[in-house]
């Protein structure tokens, strides 16, 4: 693949050491040179963070094509290594987008605790996310989880959330494509003095995680994929993959709640009570009912709460318990909050970052949107009765946005070494299939195949996490021996049994 960035081709000075180098890369683009040559200063954190965790902040450039137009400052976290021996910085991201990685590095930090002897673990959020320049929409984002199968009403609605953006945000609304991100990463990566960024990104994280792989293959040190994003998929494909993935990951659901005396659905038939769960949402969504702030409940709601469910199964039993009051009182205390969308800034994120990303933003006035509606909705109702409304109005979401920028979307074999991904069977939001389409696409990835639930894999596997751990404290990657491996050679990590706890 032939790179275009100022910063692709950057010429290594440097030894290439695992634990770094006091000679890290430099950028080709002199006017680079004083934001790669930072120093952070780490300090003290919020009260809310671990008092062994150091926080600081890097200077990056608004707009890479123009440097001397401004500055953007991210917000950084620390675990710092606890062990003698120091294998360097481990970067992470939790994804979106829309995650801190910030904050969302102290919230985990039980989780990194076995890596943390030997790594410094780094969060950081991302331009536009948290503390790094939020972007914000004033709530006219996210629009999910209500039907929008009007053109007019739904391009209304993008039209004044596209006013909303631009009002209530600066010039970072238009610098926070993934690009951007994995430029602002490899100039994290020289400020914590490594000539090699080792690295773990969760969904979203993962698109990052490939970019950067594909801007500076030879910067690649340890890399973890996990929960893996496309890279190509247009809106719309991605939009009805997602949408089989969460009917999947329901009726995962459904399963074991058929088979746990009192969950709502004991002892029927799993197809007969994900029929009855298609019920309710279509009754719902023509007999909405209100919740105790006053709100309208549809049927796109009821989705909307049982899609925030899936992402692990200790989610499982709170969204048993609420569809059993809802059934059984029509009282939506716990599916309410479910279903409540996510803050301004990371509801609108979600939105303009992806825009960002990709060009088929749609086009068009609302009498042909509305025949593309009109066309796609039999195609995702019969993938989902449940999903698939919410999932086809969301594609038109980019629609009247600025211009796109350029993402990587075609990145094929970038040079980059060996990187782990990791894949799950029944992800709601990250589908498999993208796994293994990613893993050709860079062409040096090596998968693990979790066949459990959850959205991505080292959370909820604990082969999932010794793979990982093993290969980032020793380099060593599987080699299809996890179990039975499957047909493509890859390594497979058995389901965990779910309890009546969900755990």
């Amino acid at each position: 693949m032939r790179c275009a960035t100022l910063l692709c081709a950057a010429a290594l000075t440097a030894a290439t050491t695992l634990g770094g180098s006091t000679s890290p890369p430099v950028p080709d683009d002199p006017r680079l040179t004083a934001f790669y040559q930072q120093k952070i200063t780490w300090g003290s954190c919020p009260t809310s963070h671990p008092a062994v965790m150091r926080c600081g902040t890097l200077a990056v450039p608004l707009d890479y094509a123009h440097p001397d137009r401004g500055t953007v400052e991210l917000a950084l976290s620390r675990i710092p290594a606890t062990g003698p021996h120091r294998l360097g910085s481990l970067v992470l991201n939790y994804g979106g987008p829309g995650q801190s990685g910030a904050a969302g590095t102290a919230q985990r930090f039980a989780r990194w605790q076995d890596l943390a002897r030997s790594y410094d673990m780094v969060g950081f959020d991302p331009r536009g996310i948290a503390e790094s320049s939020p972007i914000s929409c004033d709530g006219a984002l996210p629009l999910v989880g209500t039907e929008y199968m009007d053109a007019t009403e739904l391009l209304n609605a993008t039209e004044a959330a596209n006013r909303a953006c631009e009002s209530r945000t600066g010039p970072i609304l238009h610098h926070v494509g993934t690009v951007d991100v994995a430029r602002d990463m490899d100039v994290l990566r020289a400020a914590l003095g490594e000539s090699k960024l080792h690295y773990v990104g969760a969904s979203y994280g993962t698109r990052i995680g490939a970019v950067y792989a594909a801007e500076f293959p030879r910067r690649v040190g340890r890399m973890v994929l996990d929960g893996v994003d496309t890279l190509a998929k247009p809106l719309t494909e991605q939009a009805l993959d997602v949408v089989k993935g969460q009917q999947l990951a329901f009726e995962g659901f459904v399963a074991w709640c058929t088979a746990q005396p009192g969950c709502v659905f004991a002892g029927m038939e799993p197809k007969e009570a994900v029929r009855q769960t298609e019920r309710l949402v279509t009754r719902l969504d023509e007999q909405p009912l209100r919740t105790a702030a006053g709100k309208e409940f549809t049927g796109q709601s009821l989705a909307f709460a049982i899609e925030n469910s899936l992402y692990g199964t200790k989610s499982w039993p709170e969204l048993a318990r609420g569809l059993g009051l809802l059934e059984r009182s029509g009282d939506l205390t716990v599916l309410a909050d479910l279903a409540e969308p996510e803050s301004d800034n990371e509801g609108a994120a979600l939105t303009v970052v992806n825009c960002a990303d990709y060009t088929d933003r749609g086009a068009g006035d609302a009498a042909a949107v509305q025949r593309k509606l009109d066309t796609l909705l039999p195609e995702f109702e019969k993938a989902s009765p449940i999903f698939g409304r919410g999932e086809l109005s969301e594609t038109e979401l980019c629609h009247g946005q600025g211009r796109a920028d350029r993402f990587v979307a075609d990145i094929d074999h970038p040079g980059a070494p060996p990187m782990l991904l990791v894949g799950v069977r029944n992800d709601p939001a990250t589908p498999y299939a993208w796994t293994e389409e990613t893993a050709r696409r860079l062409g040096s990835a090596v998968v693990v195949d979790y066949e459990g639930h959850g959205h991505t894999g080292y959370p909820h596997s604990t082969c999932v996490k010794r793979y990982v751990d093993r290969f980032l404290l020793t380099g060593e990657l599987p080699e299809g021996q996890g179990g039975s491996g499957d047909a493509a050679g890859n390594t497979v990590c058995p389901a965990e049994e779910v309890n009546a706890k969900g755990e």
